[in-house]
């Protein structure tokens, strides 16, 4: 089986979707990610604690939410390497159930495009519920 086609500048226009993805996170993921990451802060791991500093219950790491998200682009791009920017402003915690799983959905749309530097702007919509988790999220990958 082949590498799906790199996206090609020309094909692309402003305002088009280009990805979308629905990631998944359970309390299992989040304490390996504080084991990955080194962020064993309680109020990803405790509901008493969470609880007690005013969150709705135990929260996912703003950083793997942003990880996600930027993996749908690194996907997308066909190359990690072509996320040249990446900036994200944490607006909503992610509130992880137990048990359950919290679904986060991650849409990417064509913002600007920079055929001289042969580049694409991509915002992300990254939302729980129809919620913005993410606000200002913008990426810039290089397409040639």
């Amino acid at each position: 089986m082949s590498a799906p086609a790199r996206p090609v500048l020309a094909d692309l226009a402003v305002g088009q979707e280009v990805a979308r993805r629905t990631v998944t996170v359970d309390r299992a993921r989040l304490v390996r990610y504080a084991g990955a990451s080194g962020d064993f802060n309680p109020i990803h791991w405790n509901e008493r604690v969470a609880t007690a500093v005013g969150l709705p219950g135990v929260i996912a790491h703003g950083m793997w939410t942003m990880g996600a998200a930027a993996a749908v682009l690194a996907d997308w791009a066909g190359d990690p390497g072509a996320v040249l920017d990446y900036q994200v402003r944490f607006t909503r915690p992610v509130v992880v159930p137990d048990p359950g799983e919290v679904a986060v959905e991650v849409v990417a749309t064509v913002g600007a495009l920079d055929a001289e530097a042969g580049t694409v702007r991509l915002d992300l919509t990254v939302s729980v519920d129809g919620a913005r988790v993410l606000g200002r999220a913008q990426a810039v990958v290089r397409l040639v």
